[in-house]
């Protein structure tokens, strides 16, 4: 039975019906929904108004979530025919088979200027992940809706869990004042999205240059102090298998961008030697190989444990190319960051925002 909203304003005893309302232009709800998608039920960051497809066809909205999957949220007012729910199927086919080159180009066509990076980490405070539009949710806003739709989008939702779901506003005036009631059709916790088929991540995930790496250099009070990478040339990691192991990964002659979290990235260098135990590490001073637990540092190096490999601090030899102060971190909203001590960096804003803050040669 199609869903109905009602609202009533209470007078002492009486309760008076107010009537709803038609929105009038489908723009207008539209623009409600572009200056505030949070009406839709979560936090969402529109991409593009009005998206033209391949076909000929203009989707009214699209969005990202905090995971990166992409929403197309389709707009009809009054009674929905049967006909959009195929619309929004075809369209969602449509959005499926963007990369993500291709999602950066219609935020570059809806927002010219501003980069997708950095209005993902103001919306959600998260870095934009490595793979966008790995999934897609399909939205119906609708004032109602025929019988068919409903048995259509139950069927395809409910039966076979296709994310898709109608949600219906409807209009209200009384007094002067205006109002907006908001109900779903399928009960509703965060849509959930489609899986992303594993041959599409070449496509939705950035493509990785082959020599960049992402590593993140952990102060901690007394253990571990980036004037000492900075001043000898290395990056370090341990306490733990977790934090160790990654360091292992780096072949001699990647180009790292080293990043002290919460702070910014303070250097670009090159692997010139394997990872090793800290206190087996050798770099060169003044032309003489010296073993790193020698020289002077301003941190311990230390963790409980450290006898067995698995809990030591562990070393990379780095020549930097060009490295600064914590003081002198580079940092911009969007950049990557990473729990992992070191991972492929593939995020074309980072490496662009980095070297050329740093003078460096992209």
């Amino acid at each position: 039975m199609p869903v109905e909203m009602g609202l009533w304003r209470a007078e002492g005893d009486k309760l008076n019906r107010i009537v709803p309302t038609a929105i009038g232009l489908e723009s207008e709800l539209e623009g409600y929904i572009e200056s505030d998608p949070s009406m839709l039920g979560e936090v969402l960051l529109v991409i593009g108004r009005q998206v033209p497809t391949a076909f000929g066809g203009f989707i009214d909205l699209l969005a990202l979530d905090e995971t990166a999957a992409v929403h197309v949220i389709e707009l009809k007012r009054d009674k929905t025919p049967r006909d959009v729910t195929a619309q929004a199927l075809d369209y969602g086919s449509w959005v499926a088979g963007l990369g993500r080159a291709d999602v950066h180009a219609i935020f570059e066509a809806y927002k010219p200027g501003v980069a997708l990076e950095e209005a993902f980490a103001e919306c959600f405070n998260e870095t934009l992940p490595e793979e966008v539009n790995s999934s897609q949710t399909l939205t119906i806003v609708a004032a109602k809706v025929d019988a068919a739709t409903e048995r259509i989008v139950r069927f395809l939702n409910e039966g076979f869990a296709v994310p898709i779901n109608v949600i219906f506003f409807r209009h209200f005036e009384d007094n002067g004042a205006k109002y907006l009631a908001r109900t779903w059709l399928v009960e509703h916790e965060g849509q959930q999205a489609g899986t992303s088929v594993p041959g599409h991540q070449t496509k939705t995930r950035e493509p990785w240059n082959g020599s960049d790496w992402y590593v993140s250099f952990g102060e901690d009070s007394g253990g571990r102090q980036w004037a000492d990478g900075l001043r000898y040339g290395f990056i370090s990691g341990g306490g733990g298998k977790w934090f160790s192991q990654t360091l292992k990964n780096l072949p001699i002659g990647a180009r790292v961008f080293v990043h002290i979290p919460k702070t910014g990235y303070v250097g670009v260098g090159t692997v010139i030697g394997e990872a090793q135990r800290f206190d087996q590490t050798m770099v060169d001073v003044g032309g003489v190989a010296t073993l790193l637990h020698t020289l002077p540092l301003e941190g311990t190096y230390r963790h409980e444990g450290d006898v067995a490999d698995e809990k030591a601090e562990w070393a990379v030899p780095i020549a930097w190319t060009h490295a600064v102060s914590r003081a002198e971190a580079i940092w911009r909203n969007g950049m990557f960051a990473n729990q992992n001590t070191a991972a492929k960096l593939r995020q074309k804003f980072t490496i662009e925002q980095v070297t050329e803050a740093f003078g460096l040669d992209n």
